[in-house]
C-alpha cells in the first residue's frame, strides 16, 4: 500500500497470478520494485520521496491453490511453492497513456524474475488517460451493422475454405455463392496474406465486382475482410487498395503487426478492422507464464480493433467452454466509453451451437463464424449459411432447438454431419466447473 500520508495520483492497477517459495508479501514487492523504480540494491538518489512517488505500489495479496504445475525455468527458493493472485498499482507518471510503455511496465522483466515459478499477467484496470489518446473501434457494433446490413439478430459469418490454393476465380465463384445465401460477411483465413498464388491486389479485383453486383439486385453487400496483414509500412497502401474498390473491411493479425501497427492503421482506416488473434496462444495458453485474455483484449479495443476473435463454445482448441463466455463478457464489458467492440466467435461453429451460445451470453451482437460448419454442410456452402441463419434466428426468437430442427431441412442435414444440436442446460453445467464435452467428430474450423 502507498506510505501513509502520501497522495498516489492516476494509476494502472495490474493483476497477477503468480507462484513463489517466497514469502508471498516479500515477493510481491519483489515484482512492485523490479518494475518501477528498483534494482537488486538501493541506490544513490533513490529517496524515499523518490519511491513514495514512483514506485509500484502492492494493493492485494490472495493466496490461492497451487495448480501443481512444473516451475519455470531458473526459479529459485527452497520450500513448498505457494500460489497467489495479487494486485499491483503502478503510477501513470511512470510511463504515461503509451500501451508500449505501458506493457514494459506490467509485462516486460518480470517474466524473467527467478523469485517466481509462475507468473501471469491476467487484468488491467486503466485510466481514463488512456482513451484521451487512444481513439478505440472506429466502427465497432453498430457501424459493423450499418456497413452489412444486419439491423439486427447474430452476425453469420465465414472464412473462406480451403484457407489456401483457391484461384482468385475460384473464390469469385464462392463467394458469389455465399452473397445469394444470404451470409453477412467473409473473410480470408490468416494464412492467406499476400502470397503469389492469390496476391492481395487479385483477391480484391475478383471479390468486389461480385459483391457490387450482389448490392446492386439486392441493397445489401456482404462485408468482406481481406487479410492485409503485413510489414507496418506496407498497412495503409493495403488498406487504400481495399477501400478503393469498394471494400468495407480489412483484417490485421494483431499480434503479427502488434499494438503499434493496429493503432497506426486504426488511425487511418475507413472501414472496420477485423482483429484476429492468431499466435495469441504463445502468450495466453500456459497458466505459469504469459498474458490473459481479459488483459490483452483491452489492449487491442484501445489499439482500434473493431472485431475481436474470442473463440466459440465446443472449439477445437484449449479453451474451456468457461474460458470462452468469460471472453466473451470481457470483449463486451465497457472501456473507457470506447465504441463497443464486436466478440467474435470461432473455431469449430456450426449450427447446432446456436441456442446454447445464446442463452449463455444473452446477445445477439456476435459475429459467429464458421468455416468448417458452413462449407462442410453436406448441401453446400449455401445450405451451411441456411443452418446456421435458421438456428440464430430461432434462438434470438426464443424458440427451442427442437422446433428449429423440425422447421428447418439444411438444420437437421447439419445435425446428420456434425452430430447433435448443444443444449442450452449442458452448456451451463460445463461452464460452472470450467470443463469443455467431447466435441463432434467431423466439424469443420474457423
Amino acid at each position: 500500500m502507498a506510505p501513509a500520508g502520501v497522495v498516489m495520483g492516476e494509476s494502472v492497477r495490474a493483476t497477477y497470478v503468480v507462484e513463489t517459495a517466497l514469502p508471498l508479501e516479500k515477493a510481491a514487492e519483489v515484482l512492485a520494485g523490479e518494475q518501477s523504480t528498483g534494482t537488486f540494491v538501493r541506490v544513490e538518489r533513490e529517496t524515499d520521496d523518490l519511491r513514495a512517488r514512483f514506485a509500484a505500489q502492492v494493493e492485494s495479496v490472495d493466496e490461492i491453490p497451487s495448480d501443481g504445475a512444473t516451475p519455470l525455468p531458473g526459479t529459485i527458493g527452497e520450500g513448498t511453492p505457494r500460489r497467489a493472485r495479487l494486485t499491483l498499482r503502478f503510477p501513470l507518471d511512470n510511463f504515461g497513456p503509451s500501451l508500449p510503455n505501458l506493457l514494459a511496465a506490467v509485462a516486460g522483466n518480470l517474466f524473467e524474475l527467478k523469485e517466481f515459478g509462475a507468473l501471469k499477467l491476467v487484468d488491467l484496470d486503466l485510466p481514463p488517460a488512456f482513451s484521451e489518446r487512444y481513439a478505440g473501434p472506429r466502427f465497432g457494433v453498430a457501424g459493423t451493422r450499418a456497413l452489412m446490413g444486419r439491423p439486427e439478430g447474430a452476425m453469420i459469418g465465414t472464412i473462406v475454405k480451403p484457407s489456401i490454393g483457391l484461384s482468385p476465380d475460384d473464390l469469385a465463384s464462392l463467394v458469389g455463392e455465399l452473397a445469394h445465401a444470404g451470409v453477412d460477411f467473409i473473410k480470408d483465413d490468416e494464412l492467406q496474406g499476400n502470397g503469389r498464388a492469390a496476391p492481395l491486389a487479385e483477391r480484391v479485383r475478383a471479390v468486389m465486382p461480385v459483391l457490387e453486383r450482389h448490392a446492386d439486385r439486392t441493397g445489401t453487400k456482404p462485408m468482406y475482410a481481406f487479410n492485409i496483414t503485413d510489414d507496418i509500412d506496407r498497412l495503409e497502401a493495403n488498406h487504400d487498395l481495399v477501400v478503393e474498390a469498394g471494400g468495407t473491411c480489412v483484417m490485421v493479425v494483431i499480434p503479427d503487426v502488434g499494438l503499434a501497427g493496429l493503432e497506426y492503421l486504426s488511425r487511418r482506416t475507413e472501414v472496420p478492422i477485423h482483429g484476429h488473434r492468431a499466435g495469441f496462444g504463445a502468450l495466453s495458453r500456459s497458466p505459469q507464464v504469459g498474458i490473459g485474455f481479459r488483459a490483452w483484449q483491452q489492449l487491442a479495443r484501445l489499439s482500434g480493433a473493431d472485431h475481436l476473435h474470442t473463440n466459440g463454445i465446443s472449439n477445437k482448441f484449449y479453451e474451456t467452454d468457461a474460458e470462452v463466455l468469460d471472453s466473451i463478457a470481457a470483449v463486451r464489458a465497457p472501456l473507457l466509453n470506447l465504441a463497443p467492440t464486436v466478440p467474435v466467435l470461432s473455431s469449430g461453429q456450426w449450427a447446432g451451437l446456436a441456442h446454447a451460445t445464446y442463452a449463455a451470453v444473452g446477445t445477439a451482437d456476435l459475429l459467429v463464424l464458421a468455416g468448417g460448419g458452413i462449407h462442410g454442410h453436406p448441401d453446400g456452402s449455401a445450405a451451411g449459411v441456411e443452418s446456421m441463419r435458421a438456428a440464430w434466428d430461432s434462438a434470438v426468437r426464443g424458440g427451442s432447438a427442437a422446433d428449429a430442427l423440425a422447421a428447418s431441412p439444411a438444420l437437421r442435414r447439419a445435425v446428420e454431419m456434425f452430430g447433435p444440436l448443444r443444449e442450452p442446460e449442458t452448456l451451463r453445467q460445463a461452464a460452472q466447473i470450467g470443463l469443455r464435452e467431447p466435441e463432434p467428430s467431423g466439424r469443420g474450423d474457423a
